[in-house]
């Protein structure tokens, strides 16, 4: 690793309290900037922080070669170089997940307070949204993400895809229409999401379904992902009556110390639950119109890294 001060710094070091990393150079610089951009793209198209970041490692690398002067907008040269690298990366993480251990989920971030209050934001980061990009083709995915979260001009979409602008026009057609007929259309209240929260923590603390299966929305969906290592569902748990039951029975242990603490998960209500004293998984709900649609229970120790510090995502 070369020095701070050089072309091949670390773009992730510790910034100091101007913003900067010592007296870095101007690509440095305009990377730093955009950073929480670039992983936010990063992360939609794939669904995993930590592709996310070795995305973004390998996009410095190629930015810190190039010659600056040629470049006439910074952030899209980075966002282009980000997509092309997430694309890369996304067809061959494709077949990867061909042999995945039952279900897939997207890795959990702890996100902050205010992600919820950009709506859009919120839910093109949501496992739910996120499970729903997973039924694109990698470039429509792409081309949805840059459209319809970041707004990035069909000429833009282009370069950063390698198609012309008018099939990437037909490409943002078909995704929208794709993702319109699976994505969860309900919305609801703060006051509605924390009593459906609550009810939902009560449930994983005591047992006690009651509450519970007063906020449940008949259709609701359970999905967990273990990666193989830990116990999880081989399959989804679907309807009101079956949650109930996996809940009562078979989701959480009972011989335990467990302890369970309300966070936000990729913008969204969610539970960490910790079993004798170490992180045991994260659940991310999905209320709507004050009913739980969604339970998303991410064991896999593989993707806990992220739920007990903040990362930032933005548009």
């Amino acid at each position: 690793m070369t020095e701070r001060g050089e072309r091949g710094a670390d773009p992730a070091e510790p910034l100091d309290h101007a913003g900067h990393i010592g007296s870095v150079d101007s690509a440095t610089q305009a990377f730093v900037a955009h950073r929480n951009l670039l992983f936010t793209v990063a992360y939609e198209m794939l669904g995993s922080a930590a592709d996310a970041e070795d995305v973004l490692q390998e996009t410095w690398l190629r930015w810190a070669g190039v010659d600056l002067g040629a470049v006439r907008e910074e952030r899209a040269y980075l966002v282009r170089i980000v997509t092309r690298q997430a694309l890369d990366r996304l067809r061959a993480l494709g077949r990867r997940r061909e042999s995945y251990v039952g279900p897939w989920l997207p890795e959990p971030l702890l996100t902050s307070p205010d992600v919820a209050e950009d709506v859009e934001l919120a839910e093109s980061v949501s496992m739910a949204m996120l499970l729903v990009l997973e039924t694109l083709q990698p470039t429509e995915r792409a081309v949805f993400v840059l459209r319809e979260v970041f707004d990035l001009d069909y000429d833009e979409i282009a370069d950063a895809v390698g198609r012309s602008p008018s099939a990437v026009r037909q490409l943002a057609y078909r995704a929208r229409a794709h993702v319109a007929a699976r994505r969860p259309r309900g919305t609801a209240s703060p006051a509605e999401t924390r009593a459906a929260l609550q009810a939902f923590q009560r449930a994983v603390e005591t047992g006690e379904l009651q509450s519970l299966l007063d906020v449940l929305a008949p259709d609701v969906v359970a999905l967990s992902d273990g990666g193989g290592v830990k116990h999880a569902l081989l399959r989804p748990v679907v309807g009101i009556d079956d949650v109930a039951r996996l809940l009562a029975v078979g989701w959480w242990r009972r011989d335990a110390e467990r302890s369970v603490e309300p966070v936000q998960i990729n913008g969204g209500p969610g539970l960490l639950v910790r079993v004798d004293g170490e992180i045991d998984g994260v659940v991310a709900v999905r209320v709507e119109n004050g009913y739980v649609t969604g339970a998303y229970h991410v064991r896999n120790p593989e993707k806990l890294s992220r739920v007990e510090r903040e990362t930032v995502v933005t548009r």
